[in-house]
């Protein structure tokens, strides 16, 4: 086995770079579909905050109990559809300019969910520079888990224990994502301008203390614990089940190899199919090809885009990865499987 395995490329006739984006480019921009959906986030967010709002007065209401920690589960899947606008906000999907889009994000990440906006945009933009290219994106760098043969022969002690297991730990090791998620916002400061340590920094402060008020004002010590446990369980599992999908098991660019952009974000994506059921799970991000490709669309017109990118891939002869929800997990699960396959 090579030393770093890398998901087989699709085999694709070579194009001048570029040269295959631009006329699907030109028919998305005359579509509409880039433009800005600003009902539909109004509402969005409105529903978004009502549904926080009444699942707080519902663990008011019920009590002191340990039946009233089960509430943690929706204010876990309420808190993912916040990640979701923030994610939206952060790809200047909502607001027409880049300053209220940010501005947005600061309310929905640093704020309401103690995420660091900054600390997002700057990961995420860099993953969708280079998506599974390891060493340019970070969503496929060295860390707890290994996502290739290499990284796994690097770790060391327990980690090397957790890269042979890997496949079955997975799901289990995202009940701690909702904590990283905050540990990263903060370490992401050290270092950073003053002013956006001061902005950043006291949001998620704000968010911290406001956060943990409310839970111990409404619920003896050890409930709220448990509830803010649990929120942040669920909430870990679900935002990792949402993102798993999209890359996982797809082709990793090797060194040294560069692709042009169509190629570089359609053969390292997958999409899933599904209905209205499943774009509301995974907050649209189902459509993870058209999203990649068009990151400033609208989440709610990517279903609408999915036809269009289908017929152009065809038609340029570039694979284009789609499969169900359980059958993108399974890919997912087998390419970690066998990354940690030499450890045992």
């Amino acid at each position: 086995m090579p030393s770093t395995l890398h998901a087989p490329a699709p085999a694709v006739p070579a194009r001048p770079a570029g040269s295959d984006f631009a006329p699907l480019a030109r028919r998305v921009r005359g579509s509409g579909l880039l433009d800005r959906r600003r009902g539909y986030y109004v509402r969005a967010v409105a529903l978004n905050l009502a549904a926080t709002a009444a699942l707080w007065c519902a663990v008011a209401w019920a009590g002191d109990g340990w039946w009233t920690v089960l509430l943690g589960v929706p204010l876990a899947v309420v808190a993912a559809r916040t990640a979701f606008l923030g994610h939206d906000a952060g790809h200047r999907q909502i607001a027409r300019t880049a300053r209220g889009n940010r501005v947005l994000g600061l309310v929905l990440g640093n704020l309401l969910l103690g995420m660091g906006h900054g600390w997002w945009s700057d990961k995420h933009n860099r993953h969708h520079a280079n998506p599974n290219h390891v060493g340019k994106d970070p969503d496929v760098g060295e860390g707890v888990l290994a996502w290739t043969a290499e990284q796994a022969d690097r770790q060391r002690g327990v980690l090397r224990w957790v890269a042979r297991h890997q496949a079955l730990l997975f799901f289990p090791l995202l009940t701690l994502e909702g904590v990283n998620l905050k540990v990263g916002s903060v370490l992401f400061l050290r270092g950073r301008p003053r002013r956006v340590q001061l902005v950043e920094g006291g949001l998620l402060l704000v968010h911290a203390v406001g956060y943990a008020a409310l839970a111990f004002a409404l619920l003896p010590a050890a409930q709220a614990i448990a509830l803010m446990a649990v929120q942040h369980a669920v909430f870990g599992v679900h935002l990792g089940a949402v993102f798993a999908p999209n890359h996982k098991g797809m082709a990793m660019p090797g060194p040294g190899e560069r692709w042009d952009h169509l190629r570089r974000q359609v053969l390292t994506s997958r999409n899933v199919r599904g209905g209205p059921l499943t774009d509301w799970f995974m907050g649209g991000l189902n459509y993870q090809i058209e999203h990649h490709l068009f990151p400033g669309v609208p989440r709610c017109n990517l279903r609408r885009l999915r036809p269009l990118v289908r017929e152009h891939c065809a038609a340029v002869g570039v694979p284009y990865a789609e499969t169900g929800l359980v059958a993108s997990y399974r890919e997912a699960l087998r390419h970690m499987r066998e990354v940690g396959e030499p450890l045992r």
